[in-house]
């Protein structure tokens, strides 16, 4: 999910400097209001599980995308699926491009030996890379954003309307344990955070277990909406729009947020936003991290996959108080 949402800054930023160009997004259908109201922006759903399943699947997949007459292919994506749609565009005589991963300076970045610790390119300026390659240069150092969602009633019913307080979205989960912040601590965060009648928390997550904790952390604190389970995407969208703030993990929910200009504050344990996965248009000093003169060997790996033995309380050096200390004055 946080892989899709960093292409949509560069692909907003592509139709609004080059008016002319039309873009066909190729992506799961789960996506699809990522890129809604982009002007200029057409989404072809892929059936992985169907139609465009396994080899002869990309065939059809390629067959189905001839029909928009495509002039050119942008590979965001790099993976095999996509090596071969866009390899049967170039040998039809298609201009083809894609976004080099930089997977050896990653390496160097996260291994235990001989560790590399300097910033990589950012994903979403590779991507940049790529549409140069196609022949278009795009600027994103000053990005447009939309304008904050006008919510529907069946939003409002949950969020209530906006008046003078300050909306924070918390996202506590990622995919992997080595990328979230202790639990009993981030209960921390939130009970000072709901304290503040300024404040109005809104909790994110998916699936049964993670709603129970999130029900949990909310628990006994009226200003707190446990807001999973209850919106469609495009409705979470809508709603994180309008937030002022999100704290986030290094997680898709980070993406999303800053895809749609929201100031975002991440906590990074195992990864580091060396990686070239900080959150579009955020500073650095919104990232905060583990202590690496106790961990040195941080970051540990990319995706936050790689467990190493004495590393799992790496998380634990970032403060509460450092946490807190960030978000209100994020909100002064």
């Amino acid at each position: 999910m946080g892989d899709v949402a960093m292409t949509v800054p560069v692909i907003r930023a592509l139709v609004q400097q080059h008016p002319e160009v039309k873009i066909t997004v190729v992506s799961r259908p789960f996506f699809q209001p990522f890129f809604d109201g982009i002007p200029n922006v057409n989404f072809f759903a892929v059936d992985v599980k169907g139609r465009h399943k396994g080899f002869l699947g990309l065939l059809k997949l390629y067959a189905d995308l001839k029909q928009f007459n495509i002039d050119a292919v942008a590979d965001l994506h790099n993976v095999l699926r996509s090596k071969v749609v866009r390899t049967l565009f170039a040998l039809s005589g298609k201009k083809v491009a894609f976004t080099d991963k930089g997977r050896a300076e990653k390496k160097a970045l996260t291994r235990a030996e001989n560790k590399i610790f300097q910033p990589v390119k950012a994903m979403v300026d590779r991507h940049v890379d790529t549409f140069q390659q196609l022949g278009f240069t795009v600027a994103i150092s000053n990005p447009k954003f939309p304008a904050k969602a006008v919510l529907a009633n069946e939003i409002l019913k949950i969020s209530g309307e906006k008046e003078t307080q300050k909306w924070i979205g918390i996202a506590p989960f990622a995919q992997y344990e080595g990328k979230m912040y202790p639990m009993d601590l981030m209960q921390q965060v939130m009970d000072d955070l709901a304290t503040n009648p300024k404040y109005k928390l809104f909790l994110f997550g998916g699936g049964n277990k993670e709603i129970e904790q999130l029900k949990t952390l909310a628990q006994n604190k009226n200003n707190t909406i446990v807001v999973a389970g209850k919106l469609n995407l495009q409705q979470e969208l809508q709603l994180i729009s309008n937030l002022d703030l999100m704290l986030s993990m290094d997680s898709g929910n980070s993406h999303i947020a800053a895809m749609l200009g929201v100031n975002v504050i991440t906590l990074w344990g195992a990864t580091h936003p060396f990686a070239g996965f900080k959150p579009f248009n955020q500073p650095m000093e919104n990232c905060l991290t583990a202590d690496r003169e106790k961990y040195p060997l941080l970051p540990t790996s990319i995706y936050g996959n790689k467990k190493v033995a004495g590393y799992e309380e790496a998380m634990r050096t970032i403060s509460v108080e450092s946490v807190l200390d960030k978000i209100n004055t994020s909100l002064a």
